[in-house]
């Protein structure tokens, strides 16, 4: 493809060993499903294997911008500033998806590059602010459509969804975003029971604890960019990271042995450990979520910090 006079100026004075030349815009999503049951359980390793080898090119791109969107080093930064806006120009992810499933790949990428986005925001040119920023906002929008004319369940999908915008909101300024982020944040507090579980994850027969942990890992990051204080949201938390302790509460409840939660998988309450104050969390293990914008160690600007 051929890129705008701009972006093509900008990458020919980059260091050659500074930055790789950005892959081409994907511009549809092509993904699938996998599970095999009613509950979303049972996952089937062929459908699984075609999924993960047809977004790769997308889930690959989100990694190196990233990891180079968190970098101190000014080249680095400059390299993700870079690939962003090739794919702005290319006007990536705004084509055809061929399933719900690409629509989650989606929403799950522009989470994690709009974070990425507000670490570096400041050593964006004005042009590569107007064409990432438009982009985004494209992205946001089609979101919103997408997910306000779904009438299924508002489970985790719904979560990531409300982080996504709402981080679009954050490296904006624009607070019809942020609003919408609201919204989600409502509703998904709304769902949490009095033992801080929710519902339609509990559903999810050996990934209720699974899908807690994926539920609040968008949530705690929400609370944040929107500065809001939620006693459910604390109910949610609590309850994730018991089960993630002790799994065998959970067990009983939905009838099905849980699936162990990984270390690096708790890493958001990091993020929740700050914007509360609760010392009680910082002793999270670290870890990088490409989703969330990277190294959790280190405090996005769109956090709120108490």
């Amino acid at each position: 493809m051929k890129y705008p006079l701009i972006v093509a100026l900008l990458f020919s004075a980059l260091p050659a060993i500074a930055c790789t030349r950005p892959p081409a815009a994907v511009v549809d999503i092509d993904a699938n499903s996998y599970y095999t049951d009613a509950n979303h359980s049972v996952i089937d390793p062929v459908l699984r294997a075609r999924n993960i080898a047809n977004t790769k090119p997308i889930e690959d791109y989100l990694a190196t911008v990233s990891q180079n969107a968190g970098s101190t080093k000014p080249d680095d930064q400059r390299c993700a500033l870079t690939w962003l806006a090739v794919w702005a120009e290319g006007r990536a992810m705004l084509g055809k998806m061929s399933s719900g499933q690409s629509y989650y790949q989606r929403k799950w990428t522009l989470a994690g590059l709009a974070l990425s986005y507000a670490r570096i925001k400041p050593a964006a040119t004005p042009a590569q602010q107007q064409a990432i920023e438009g982009w985004f906002k494209q992205l946001a929008d089609a979101t919103m459509t997408h997910s306000d004319a779904q009438k299924g369940k508002r489970n985790n999908h719904y979560y990531w969804e409300g982080l996504a915008v709402a981080a679009v909101g954050g490296v904006t300024g624009d607070a019809r975003y942020l609003a919408w982020g609201r919204k989600v944040f409502d509703h998904a507090m709304s769902q949490v029971a009095e033992d801080g579980s929710l519902p339609l994850e509990m559903a999810r027969a050996t990934k209720a604890l699974h899908y807690h942990v994926f539920s609040a890992q968008p949530l705690v990051l929400l609370a944040s960019i929107l500065d809001v204080q939620s006693p459910q949201l604390d109910r949610l938390v609590r309850f994730t990271v018991d089960g993630a302790k002790d799994s065998s509460a959970i067990a009983k409840a939905t009838g099905f042995e849980q699936e162990p939660v990984k270390p690096g998988n708790m890493s958001w309450l990091l993020v929740y450990a700050r914007h509360g104050g609760k010392a009680e969390f910082n002793a999270a293990s670290p870890g990088r979520q490409t989703r969330m914008g990277g190294d959790l160690a280190q405090a996005n600007p769109l956090e709120h910090l108490h």
